[in-house]
């Protein structure tokens, strides 16, 4: 972001995303751990299932556009009656990057949420600053102030101090997570870089992200079998299950366009921090509905920190530093 605040649009996708991204890790971890449904690749194919159903009939109602130019304009080269819900095919080429580090994201992200804690799981994401911070300066050429520096620093060392006495560790499920941040930080950067090369707003990059990924994970869920154990779900119509499944889905929608505005109107470190600030939202019901680590006030002291860093930096964006 340089030396520029945060403008008003900005602070509202900050705080829209976060708002989001609570409420969706709840619904995933309720089926995943709650209902113990064995197809977290299944989970994400229907929510992109759903995105492609909404973006289709937004686009064709000329409730949205797939490109940065004004309606008016697109309409005025598409002709009054014309309905071109494609990107040119050269765009949507350039998108490919995307779709690929969003299949990672998605399915390795969904997978790690299953093997830990929810507190544990948003302690452990916290890490994430550091791995985007070096996904920005590779792929963008990003440098950061000293305050910002200081502020994932304490940040991480929060994290790693909220988690140093986790009695409940899990080799496989922290290795899930670690990986995660890594195709996290990929995925923002490369968000970051085609939102400024390609011509395509929000919804048009996840237009093209949703028709790429939705044959993949459609082979994918089909060779593993979690498509034909899915449909033998023992819950799978029992209203409540359905309920969580619909929601997630809607759920998903909002927060991946969400996702694509902050990080487009901000950063993506600036996205990474708020993933950071609405992990309170995100650890209290954790704890509340599904359970997880003791109390302990070295992790008590960690989660603290991690909210103070992460603090300091939305003061140094705010400010323009």
């Amino acid at each position: 972001m340089g030396a520029r605040g945060m403008g008003r649009r900005g602070i509202l996708a900050a705080l829209s995303y976060m708002a989001c991204a609570v409420l969706l890790v709840m619904f995933n971890k309720a089926a995943l751990s709650t209902y113990s449904f064995p197809c977290a690749n299944v989970i994400t194919l229907l929510q992109i299932i759903c995105s492609i159903c909404l973006l289709y009939t937004l686009r064709y109602w000329n409730w949205i556009t797939f490109e940065n130019e004004p309606l008016e304009i697109i309409l005025g080269k598409e002709g009054s009656t014309s309905k071109r819900l494609l990107v040119p095919m050269r765009t949507f080429k350039r998108t490919l990057p995307l779709s690929f580090s969003y299949l990672m994201y998605m399915v390795i992200g969904m997978a790690s949420l299953r093997g830990v804690s929810v507190p544990m799981y948003t302690t452990l994401r916290r890490t994430t600053v550091l791995f985007t911070m070096a996904m920005e300066y590779a792929i963008m050429g990003q440098r950061h102030s000293r305050e910002v520096i200081c502020s994932v620093g304490v940040i991480v060392f929060g994290a790693f101090l909220a988690g140093a006495r986790d009695f409940s560790f899990d080799t496989a499920g922290y290795s899930l997570v670690v990986i995660s941040n890594v195709t996290t930080a990929i995925y923002l950067a490369v968000i970051a870089r085609l939102g400024k090369v390609t011509g395509l707003n929000s919804f048009g990059l996840m237009w093209c992200n949703s028709l790429v990924c939705l044959p993949i994970l459609l082979v994918w869920t089909w060779l593993t079998g979690e498509l034909h154990s899915a449909t033998d779900f023992p819950a799978l119509y029992e209203h409540g299950f359905q309920a969580v499944l619909v929601l997630s889905c809607i759920l998903a929608f909002i927060f991946n366009y969400t996702i694509f505005l902050n990080t487009s109107l901000n950063s993506p470190l600036t996205q990474t921090m708020c993933g950071n600030i609405k992990d309170l939202g995100t650890i209290f019901l954790g704890w509340l509905l599904f359970g997880g680590l003791p109390f302990d006030w070295l992790n008590v002291l960690g989660q603290a920190l991690g909210f103070l860093g992460s603090g300091f930096y939305a003061y140094c964006k705010l400010h323009g530093k």
